[in-house]
């Protein structure tokens, strides 16, 4: 890792970092007005936060609350409100563990399902619309450098 910490190049390090964090602030603002509009696609009263745990259900098919908290680094009490909310509007449903019958699995219900792949289907039209005339080496670089920076944040402790 390089030490930024004096000399002249720091000056350019310092303005690079500023200037990201500006642009990190704009886009997290974005986001999170997008996020809103996201989740009120899949259900009016669906919180913004339940979206991403939709995501994750609908790759992983089936969780335990404990593993579903763990995957988004938060806390189980948060995950718990949650899932009860997305229970209460018929987007998941819990199960007895086959292999634990003290523990239960959430899934996507059918319903959670098709409303997910709904919001899915106008997200990628918007992400078309808005990327649409960048070629595919930016999109794999910014994908890329997202990542990297994703990555740096990975052994955060979960927040709760």
């Amino acid at each position: 890792m390089t030490d930024h910490a004096t000399g002249s190049a720091d000056a350019g390090f310092d303005s690079a970092i500023e200037a990201l964090e500006r642009q990190l602030s704009l886009l997290w603002r974005r986001a999170r007005a997008n996020s809103h509009r996201v989740a009120r696609s899949v259900h009016p009263d669906m919180e913004p936060a339940a979206y991403g745990l939709l995501l994750i259900l609908q790759r992983e098919r089936s969780l335990r609350l404990t593993e579903l908290a763990a995957a988004i680094g938060v806390g189980k009490p948060s995950v718990s409100r949650q899932i009860a909310m997305l229970e209460q509007l018929g987007l998941v449903g819990k199960q007895a563990d086959p292999l634990d019958g003290r523990a239960q699995s959430i899934t996507l219900t059918p319903a959670g399902l098709e409303k997910l792949a709904e919001a899915q289907a106008a997200r990628k039209i918007a992400f078309h619309e808005r990327l649409g005339d960048w070629s595919v080496e930016d999109l794999s670089t910014l994908g890329h450098l997202l990542d990297r920076l994703n990555a740096s944040y990975a052994n955060e402790p979960p927040i709760h």
